[in-house]
């Protein structure tokens, strides 16, 4: 009895060792949240792949992100081992659109062939945003990794903080999201503002949007673009909806609406009602600001895209760049119909969508941006491929700060702490830890995506072609993206001029950095 009541006694101070340790640590959100038991996460995902052989499911089956997928961005967000051993298991012998990227076996004009050449160099946008149309304050970005549009709302403080310290240490741009500019917003990473349609941080006490309010808000934020959202992949056509459990009076104040009540977005503009207004709107906030303006929208009706590129035909007036958003879904939660059926998948929309600006001649004039599941490399080839300049990360970046697909983003209840504004779990969510994993992600993800480009022979990204990639028919034939998507001799790339202007920068970003390893 004595000995039972000593190991009893031990068992009882181990255990309040461990939990005082995990309640005060800040590396896991999973362990200040749930003390001990949050262990057996970690657990299984250690031995998680060797229990899925025989009891649940295979390493690329769940979704939206299968296990790889997620295991990738954990282990490049840690600047863990990324790499996979004993071959793929992704079935490419039975599917069909399995896609193939072909290297090539000399390179093309300075692609690097040093071991680990490039792996530290900048990796910016191969087109100038706004500059095509001579905006004020137009710029080229320095990484063509963004973070996506995620509200402080939808996010808790301490992860949308977290994003931005990961995207000043990164180098990147990051996307406010349509809930306005949040005190968290301010740790160092530039900005891109997105207008949604209630105008939250430019509107009046109507709600209707505020010109004035725009130019004070941007003239005293680290905002670089303005991006109006016209709709988005995980909702496409409704309005955004922010459930009042989620409106603290922190958003409340931030957004001027009322703390614990449902924010239902309107799920068309105001300001604008069709192709014409809306290009005005985005003049007069070009004009107004001196920023580069663009869209952000899913894909559905095509109607409209017909529509505005024949108003920028005239090359007088037009959007600095569009993002394309898959009707994947995204960060935004929705109804099952919304994210499972409403707006194209991304490689086709997008595709729908620059066919129609190459055939007007009208690429070179604005920046194409894509997302939807767009921060795995592979995916982002292709969008590159088929003729993005850049790329926005959303729950990729989300997961490199510790979320675990737990699916619970509309129910105040991320265990993580970052899809919720609940203190229960957010308090352990350490900004500072999780900003550097964020900046890995993203920098890994441009290593990635620069390495892939010299087995294909090019010095960037925005020089893979869609004829550098195929896509399969099981064993049976192969097609490439320029085939599959209906692609003229010349789309999908810069013209020349940019090309050129594209390939001399990362030449002499390569050289620096080279020179700098060097010593």
């Amino acid at each position: 009895m004595k000995w039972a009541r000593t190991a009893g006694i031990g068992a009882t101070a181990a255990l309040g060792a461990v939990t005082a340790h995990d309640l005060t640590q800040k590396k896991h959100a999973i362990l200040r949240n749930f003390p001990v038991i949050g262990h057996l996460r970690f657990l299984l995902e250690r031995f998680g792949p060797e229990l899925r052989q025989y009891i649940v499911t295979g390493n690329d089956e769940e979704r939206p992100f299968s296990r790889d997928q997620r295991r990738w961005v954990y282990a490049s967000s840690k600047l863990e081992n990324n790499y996979f051993g004993f071959g793929t298991d992704n079935d490419m012998e039975r599917g069909d659109g399995y896609p193939v990227i072909k290297h090539r076996t000399f390179t093309g004009p300075g692609a690097p062939t040093a071991i680990h050449a490039g792996e530290e160099v900048r990796l910016p946008s191969a087109k100038v945003l706004g500059g095509p149309r001579g905006r004020e304050h137009a710029f080229r970005p320095n990484s063509v990794v963004s973070v996506s549009g995620m509200s402080f709302g939808a996010l808790s403080g301490h992860a949308i903080e977290a994003l931005n310290r990961g995207a000043a240490a990164a180098g990147c741009l990051h996307n406010t999201g349509e809930g306005a500019i949040s005190p968290h917003h301010r740790h160092g990473g530039d900005l891109v503002f997105q207008i949604g349609t209630s105008y939250f941080g430019c509107r009046d006490k109507a709600g209707a949007f505020d010109l004035a309010r725009l130019k004070d808000l941007v003239a005293s934020s680290p905002v670089r673009a303005i991006e109006v959202k016209l709709s988005q992949g995980a909702k496409p056509g409704l309005g955004g909806l922010l459930p009042g459990v989620k409106v603290s009076a922190e958003i409340a104040e931030i957004r001027g609406i009322e703390a614990g009540v449902d924010c239902a977005s309107p799920s068309r503009h105001t300001a604008f009602s069709d192709v014409d207004s809306m290009v005005d709107f985005v003049e007069l906030l070009a004009t107004e600001t001196g920023l580069p303006v663009g869209i952000k929208s899913a894909v559905g009706n095509l109607e409209f895209w017909d529509h505005l590129v024949e108003v920028m035909s005239g090359r007088d007036r037009g959007v600095d760049f569009v993002n394309i958003d898959g009707g994947e879904g995204g960060t935004g939660a929705s109804p099952m119909i919304f994210a499972d059926a409403v707006a194209y998948p991304f490689r086709v929309g997008f595709a729908e969508v620059y066919r129609r600006f190459a055939a007007a001649g009208l690429t070179d004039d604005l920046t194409f941006i894509g997302a939807g599941k767009l921060g795995i490399p592979e995916n982002a080839v292709i969008a590159f491929a088929l003729g993005c300049d850049m790329v926005n990360v959303g729950r990729e970046a989300m997961m490199s700060i510790g979320c675990i697909q737990a699916q619970k983003c509309h129910t105040d209840h991320c265990p993580v702490g970052i899809a919720t504004q609940n203190p229960r779990y957010t308090r352990g969510l350490d900004p500072t830890s999780k900003s550097v994993r964020a900046a890995n992600y993203i920098k890994t993800l441009r290593r990635d995506l620069l390495k892939v480009s010299e087995a294909v022979g090019v010095v960037h990204p925005g020089l893979v072609g869609p004829d550098d990639v195929d896509i399969l028919d099981g064993l049976r034939s192969s097609r490439s993206l320029r085939e599959v998507y209906g692609y003229d001799a010349g789309w999908g790339l810069p013209g020349e001029t940019l090309v050129k202007e594209i390939t001399d920068l990362m030449l002499t970003e390569v050289h620096q950095a080279g020179a700098t390893g060097a010593h």
